[in-house]
């Protein structure tokens, strides 16, 4: 039995319990006017959560790793081609539920944004300065949430019952009060952690 545990646990590679869905998204870098940018998407009335900014993404293919379904879902939003960008490295993922969002950054080597014409996902683009995200982090807000077990949930099962002590989620959610556009949630999530590891040395010019 040992023998069985050991064979089945050797190549066995670890993940959240209850993940269902892994998707990934590429932080995008621009240049504008000799300055780094993140370039930004706002969702179109055709896809989920409308009116959103997002980053390009989606969840991964069978057979397609991390860094490709960014690669690849990127050029399908944007309409670009693989060859216009530059992977730089990955930054810390969220776990949110049952789904996992990893989160890469990437230099578009595209030299006017502007003229990006993206899917009809993506209702617009947009950049921010780089340096105006390091010098602007978030505000986070609190927001609370219950458990509310279904009416079959076996209290009797459990000590104390429903006067059990569960778990109460809070979350913490940022918020970029830069454009006009609302910046926020995991977007603003993954924003803000890339600024932190770029900046945890402090001789780090973003020039």
């Amino acid at each position: 039995m040992l023998n069985i545990i050991e064979q089945a646990l050797i190549s066995y590679q670890a993940k959240p319990i209850s993940q269902k869905r892994i998707y990934a998204v590429l932080l995008p870098l621009i240049k504008v006017k000799n300055e780094w940018h993140v370039l930004y998407e706002v969702r179109s009335e055709q896809v989920p959560q409308p009116g959103d900014v997002s980053f390009p993404g989606g969840a991964v293919e069978a057979n397609e790793s991390l860094v490709q379904a960014a690669i690849r879902e990127t050029t399908e939003e944007l309409n670009i081609s693989e060859n216009q960008i530059q992977i730089l490295g990955e930054i810390d993922y969220i776990v949110n539920g049952q789904a996992t969002i990893h989160c890469f950054v990437g230099r578009l080597l595209i030299d006017n944004y502007q003229q990006i014409t993206p899917n009809e996902e993506v209702a617009k683009i947009f950049s921010v300065s780089l340096k105006d995200l390091i010098n602007h982090p978030p505000r986070y807000y609190q927001l609370a949430s219950e458990i509310v077990p279904n009416e079959d949930f076996p209290f009797n099962k459990i000590r104390n019952g429903k006067q059990y002590r569960f778990s109460q989620r809070s979350n913490a959610i940022p918020f970029y009060d830069l454009t006009d556009e609302t910046i926020w949630g995991m977007t603003a999530q993954f924003t803000h952690r890339f600024t932190q590891i770029i900046t945890q040395n402090k001789n780090n010019n973003v020039e």
